[in-house]
């Protein structure tokens, strides 16, 4: 792909602008958002993301296209499983409802900055050190390892949180959305920006997985970006929508987890073939390994959510059906053993 600097200017100004009416139209005047609002913008910058990877594929090349496509895709489940940890996280600390878009909202912008920085820095040894595929394939591998496990930490006490707390005065009252508050003239944090910051530190975890990951589809910066951009576009949204629904994926991370190890091994098929490690084939290319082709991915990679998000459904709905049959059950036993 041949993209300019004005180019990059012009989408970086236009992320920007997005980004800036999220906030003033929708998240400056806490309330939480309706089912119906948040459909309309879902199904509005889904629409959006769509039609700029058709863009793509016509101006670019339908290569190119693909490896949107796949990207998008891949970033769009691990922003996903990015909003389970956010519930965690904001029933942790109690946020109430018509607050949560300002968190969700810090988060994503917080998200999007770091992810930029890990664009930058992945394309810069990329294009310098053919090595890199290796250690991203191998780190895709333990991230895959660690979302089988799944979310064992309570991601509301990291680190940061628990430095805040030493280092800060912390009040456990909101005073609205605000960040701070004076209680009898001292100013205290309050629990808004304690979950912001744990919010940004699971920004910071998830950036680690996402950007190895679609550079194991797309090796163009642009493509990595703005597929990121746009999954994390709506996620707000997204949120309030689907958030009943996320506690019935069970199976996401072991989806997730399917998709790492897989992009993984295309890293590393990927790096056999421009090996230039002295004490691999000598520090030469090994060319029977096949290359896995971006159509296949997309393919694999649309098989493997489609999968998870209906075997999810379905585990979830046969044990409600259980617990149902288990409760009509119990009903007679209960009444027998009251007539005693």
């Amino acid at each position: 792909m041949n993209i300019t600097p004005l180019t990059w200017i012009i989408t970086i100004g236009v992320t920007i602008a997005f980004f800036a009416y999220e906030f003033f139209a929708h998240v400056r005047k806490p309330h939480e958002p309706t089912v119906a609002e948040s459909a309309r913008w879902s199904v509005f910058y889904i629409s959006l993301a769509l039609l700029f990877g058709v863009g793509i594929g016509l101006v670019s090349g339908w290569r190119y296209g693909g490896e949107y496509f796949a990207g998008y895709l891949t970033e769009k489940a691990l922003s996903i499983d990015n909003l389970f940890v956010f519930l965690i996280v904001m029933a942790a600390f109690s946020v109430p409802k018509a607050y949560q878009q300002k968190v969700l909202m810090f988060g994503i912008i917080i998200a999007l900055i770091m992810r930029g920085a890990f664009i930058a820095v992945g394309a810069a040894l990329i294009e310098n050190f053919s090595w890199v595929f290796y250690l991203f394939g191998a780190l895709l591998f333990v991230l895959a390892y660690m979302q089988v496990r799944g979310h064992e930490s309570n991601p509301a006490d990291n680190l940061f949180v628990r430095l805040a707390r030493r280092v800060l005065p912390v009040t456990e009252e909101y005073d609205r959305d605000k960040l701070t508050t004076k209680i009898n003239g001292k100013r205290y944090v309050t629990p808004m920006l304690l979950t912001i910051i744990a919010i940004g530190f699971i920004d910071l975890v998830f950036a680690i997985d996402s950007i190895p990951a679609i550079y194991g589809l797309t090796s163009e910066a642009y493509i990595v970006f703005t597929a990121n951009a746009f999954a994390l576009m709506g996620l707000r949204q997204l949120f309030f929508l689907i958030g009943g629904l996320l506690e019935r994926l069970v199976y996401l991370s072991q989806g997730l987890a399917v998709i790492l190890a897989f992009i993984g091994v295309k890293l590393v098929f990927h790096a056999l073939h421009v090996n230039e490690v002295p004490f691999i084939n000598g520090g030469e290319p090994v060319l029977w390994v096949p290359e896995i082709p971006i159509w296949f991915s997309l393919v694999f990679i649309a098989a493997t959510v489609t999968v998870a998000t209906i075997a999810s459904l379905a585990k979830t709905r046969g044990d409600a059906a259980k617990a149902d049959r288990a409760q009509v059950d119990g009903e007679p036993t209960t009444k027998a053993g009251d007539s005693n």
